[in-house]
């Protein structure tokens, strides 16, 4: 196949997102880094039937961007998310019939699905309130970066839900344990910052003022690595957990073969051979 047929074959996955015009949240996109801001401070930022789905697309659009290799999610003001918005989702959602109720269910955890499969790493940012559907999308982040005020509450249980919500019972044991993930899911308790880091769910604690500016950070040396060897790490973080250690091992031969062909490990060693710092570009 020539280089052109190739380009006519793949033009229609390819995308670029950098002037994506979000309508539920706030957007932007700065050296390759995009920043997904919730943006109803007024309301602790929570989710509607409208931000679910808008989020769970753009996640879906991410797998095939190519000017974007990492993302930042924080919320605007003190706060991170409040959850589903209760007087327009949990409000309605009383009065839907069961067949309705799953399709609801079953999008929002289109979007668990989308921010795991899309291959940039995600940092969640999180300050103050992060809680239900907030803590959920904050859990479904590779990293989590909070404040010594955030408050990580799994609500679910305390409007007559189960825990078991998003992927909650698969993904949060795998993050903070078992024992912790069920005192959490089964009381529906705030986890201080201080104990979400000392857990594992925070990778760091910041000021509340650098917060977001630290995610940033973490992101873009993200998006200055090999970006195309990210999305495999990410790819086998995720495939793994259902493997056994000789599937892993092979799995990750397999991966690390792939990489092994990439210009970028090229780049690196002849970086290392001339003492020099490797230029990643992603291919």
């Amino acid at each position: 196949m020539t280089a052109s047929a190739a380009d006519g074959l793949f033009a229609g996955n390819r995308t670029t997102l950098a002037q994506y015009e979000a309508r539920h949240f706030g957007w932007s996109v700065r050296d390759r880094v995009a920043t997904i801001t919730l943006n109803r401070p007024e309301r602790k930022n929570p989710l509607t039937f409208e931000s679910y789905a808008e989020l769970r697309d753009l996640f879906r659009q991410l797998a095939y961007a190519t000017d974007i290799k990492a993302v930042v999610f924080h919320g605007a003001g003190e706060n991170f998310c409040s959850g589903g918005d209760v007087h327009e989702i949990i409000g309605p959602l009383i009065g839907l019939p069961m067949p309705e109720l799953l399709m609801f269910t079953r999008m929002t955890g289109d979007l668990v699905k989308a921010m795991r499969h899309c291959p940039q790493p995600i940092i969640a940012a999180v300050d103050g309130v992060c809680a239900g559907a907030g803590a959920i999308v904050a859990m479904a982040s590779d990293m989590r970066y909070g404040t010594a005020r955030s408050k990580l509450a799994f609500l679910f249980t305390r409007v007559g839900l189960a825990g078991c919500d998003m992927g909650a019972c698969a993904i949060l044991p795998r993050i903070i344990g078992q024992g912790r993930a069920s005192e959490l899911l089964f009381t529906g308790r705030s986890a201080s910052g201080e104990e979400g880091y000392a857990w594992g769910f925070y990778n760091r604690l910041c000021e509340p003022s650098e917060l977001v500016a630290d995610a940033t950070k973490l992101a873009a040396d993200m998006a200055s690595g090999p970006t195309f060897a990210h999305g495999i790490t990410k790819k086998m973080l995720h495939q793994e957990w259902n493997m056994g250690v000789d599937e892993a091992i092979e799995a990750e031969a397999q991966a690390q073969a792939i990489c092994m062909a990439t210009h970028d490990f090229e780049r690196a060693y002849r970086a290392f051979a001339a003492k020099t710092r490797p230029v990643f570009e992603g291919d």
